[in-house]
């Protein structure tokens, strides 16, 4: 089971995203503590803000004194409602959110139920619940609970490279949520060094990632909208602008996060394994198949950038264990784009190579797979205008491809 554990500044929020699912009669409210219950068992946002606001009002220093927490069993553990609650009321407790009011939900919008837990972490006289090492124990509380339930494992479930960030299936309906399971996590814990190695980590979850500026109220804006990929690589459905999965995927927060990053990676000397890793598994590998399949028994994925003609231009290396994802350029001239053209280049390459030496139809890593780019000109300053808003997004990557064709 895998717990995930958020702060805010706005009860409201918290409350909102799952009474929106109760609504559409996505999920149910499978029990309340130190709450105000309603006679005919219909919970509301203002009811339940009222249970909270005593709280609240008692310390109003603390920036972020809303928690808001999500636990997800693995998708082969079926639990009853009564199994779901009593596994609540175990992990509240232990966490120290005994004496806290809270209310969890049960979401039933996807095959894999789970649960949402909304509580503050003010107590009744003001003093906040101190959250040091939160992370860590939760970490061991869900070890308790995986055992006392009879749960998978989560270490169990990171098997031949599959790790908890789950690919978006576009067949599956409820985009913005799937895609939020990617972003969120990645944004907030993985490690990278650029916007195009950002954009590599995503697209092998299916999920597309776009620059977009341009101008609102007199003023320019830098921000980043997210998609759907289909099985062929193409943008599925309608993109969704960064604030729709909070701050940590907009734009600013995540120039800080690849600053932050590079430190990290050196101060931490991220890059020993996985170049160990690549060096030897490229020596043992009989072809581009068995690289790729052996790395990802050690937890690695690799994407290669190719052009038409099969010229392999660049690598994108993901390390899942240390969650950091780097180009392989960043390790040396032993892991170029011509060391693995030479070695895992395709004929036709080869033979058009020949031909015409002179040619070059290399596409770079923000043209491929993207006709969301070419459509919308996204990576160009575009007057959006002063609704910035999906519908008016697409209604001019219309007319830009209408202009295109003409």
């Amino acid at each position: 089971m895998v717990a995930k554990i958020s702060s805010g500044s706005s009860i409201y929020s918290a409350l909102a995203y799952n009474h929106d699912k109760l609504k559409k009669d996505a999920a149910k409210v499978l029990l309340v503590n130190k709450m105000i219950e309603p006679v005919d068992g219909k919970y509301s946002i203002g009811l339940c803000s009222t249970s909270f606001e005593p709280y609240l009002s008692a310390n109003k220093r603390t920036e972020n004194p809303v928690i808001h927490i999500s636990l997800n069993p693995d998708p082969k553990d079926k639990l009853s409602d009564e199994q779901f609650t009593q596994l609540a009321e175990l992990y509240m407790n232990i966490l120290g959110y005994g004496n806290q009011p809270y209310i969890v939900y049960k979401h039933e919008d996807i095959d894999r139920h789970h649960l949402h837990i909304v509580s503050v972490k003010v107590d009744e006289t003001g003093k906040m619940i101190r959250d040091n090492f939160q992370h860590r124990l939760s970490m061991r509380i869900c070890r308790e609970l995986e055992q006392k339930f009879g749960l998978t494992p989560a270490n169990e479930k990171q098997k031949d490279g599959v790790y908890n960030l789950k690919p978006v299936d576009y067949k599956k309906g409820d985009l913005k949520h799937q895609i939020a399971n990617v972003v969120r996590p990645v944004a907030g814990s993985w490690y990278f060094q650029s916007f195009k190695e950002y954009k590599a980590l995503h697209s092998l979850y299916n999920v597309h990632v776009a620059e977009v500026r341009g101008e609102k109220g007199g003023k320019l804006f830098h921000g980043i909208v997210y998609a759907a990929l289909d099985e062929k690589g193409e943008v599925f459905g309608n993109p969704i602008k960064s604030s729709k999965f909070g701050k940590t995927t907009g734009y600013e927060v995540l120039q800080v996060r690849i600053e932050k990053s590079k430190e990290h990676i050196k101060n931490i000397k991220l890059k020993e394994r996985p170049k160990q890793v690549i060096s030897d598994t490229f020596q043992k590998s009989r072809n581009r198949k068995d690289f790729e399949t052996k790395l990802l028994k050690q937890g690695i994925s690799v994407l290669f950038w190719e052009n038409d003609a099969g010229r392999i231009y660049g690598a994108t290396f993901i390390d899942h264990k240390q969650k950091f994802v780097f180009n392989g350029s960043r390790l040396g001239k032993d892991f170029s784009a011509n060391v693995f053209n030479e070695r895992f280049g395709t004929q036709k390459q080869q033979q058009e190579e020949t031909q015409s030496p002179q040619s070059d139809t290399t596409k770079h890593p923000e043209q491929a797979n993207s006709s969301f780019e070419n459509l919308s000109g996204l990576l160009e300053i575009q007057p959006l205008g002063e609704n910035y808003e999906e519908e008016a997004f697409i209604r001019r990557m219309k007319r830009k491809k209408r202009r295109i064709q003409k």
